[in-house]
């Protein structure tokens, strides 16, 4: 089979439709057609069958995709060893980050890494944790987070390690009747009028999880992604919130820890199966960690 068809069955089961794999692969979507029934052949067996006006793959084409990311990951691999004689690691490492944990662990994994003859092309993608099986189409590495309660990551194509936890922690303004305070419970916070992310975010899990121990519906002002925001606003009196604690900047917020509750979330880097088999994706890796437990807990 062809190495260059098992990208195209790759792409497609990334993508999800023959047109976003043409898009992605700069081909027409009879190209991308033509190629998948070559490969069909090749195989010997239906790849693909009809799903309303589209068509998804069959059960033995999720296998062949399988099988396809253990050939293609080997041929990566067959390539930076060959450039680890020349002098590696070497090459370039996309990377996907959810935009706080960027700010927290970029400013540290990009220095460290410069002169090493890995150029890292860092994209902030603020999407839910669900969400990183798609990134995994267009990324090398994905930076992620969940709830440290929900499950991790897995998959037959999806490869994830724990990289730090972070506490999440109740923020009031100055003047609110709490601040000073070094802790509250989700009893004292049943009456607040709260800003929140959207929903799927690990911040979103925790106040969730607020409304389960003290029986109340959260009354949620605002849903805003932007934690930049969400100070601001809480500043002003508007509301209270929960943020990552190292994700609070604004000088006069009042930081509570939560407590009675499971309050934090997981860092997890996400690649595919044996990426780090290829040094340069190994390097990124690495530096992450190492970034990661220079954080303060």
């Amino acid at each position: 089979m062809s190495l260059e068809r098992l990208r195209v069955l790759r792409e497609f089961a990334d993508r999800g439709t023959v047109a976003a794999t043409a898009s992605a692969l700069s081909m027409t979507p009879s190209a991308v057609s033509q190629q998948l029934k070559v490969l069909a052949r090749e195989a010997g067996v239906a790849l693909l069958e009809p799903d309303g006006r589209r068509v998804r793959l069959t059960d033995a084409g999720h296998a062949l995709v399988v099988r396809a990311d253990e050939v293609l990951a080997a041929m990566d691999r067959a390539v930076a060893e060959m450039a680890h004689y020349r002098g590696s690691p070497r090459g370039r490492v996309r990377v996907a980050v959810f935009p706080s944990g960027g700010a927290l662990l970029l400013p540290r994994v990009l220095p460290a890494l410069a002169g090493s003859g890995v150029e890292v092309i860092a994209r902030d993608e603020d999407v839910p944790p669900s969400e990183t099986h798609r990134l995994l189409a267009d990324y090398d590495v994905v930076l992620t987070h969940r709830d440290e309660r929900a499950a991790p990551l897995t998959g037959p194509r999806i490869a994830a390690r724990v990289l730090m936890r972070e506490p999440i922690d109740v923020v009031v303004a100055p003047t609110h009747r709490l601040a000073g305070h070094s802790a509250v419970t989700p009893a004292e916070l049943a009456d607040e009028s709260w800003l929140s992310v959207r929903g799927g975010f690990p911040v979103d899990d925790v106040l969730r999880s607020i409304a389960t121990v003290t029986g109340v519906e959260p009354r949620i002002a605002q849903r805003l992604n932007e934690f930049r925001m969400i100070e601001t606003l809480v500043a002003t009196g508007y509301g209270v919130a929960l943020m990552p604690r190292h994700a609070v900047t604004h000088p006069e917020l009042s930081v509570l820890r939560l407590s009675g509750v499971r309050a934090a979330r997981l860092y997890e880097l996400a690649t595919r199966p044996r990426a780090e088999d290829r040094p340069a994706i190994a390097t990124v890796l690495d530096a992450f960690v190492t970034a990661a437990a220079e954080i303060p807990s």
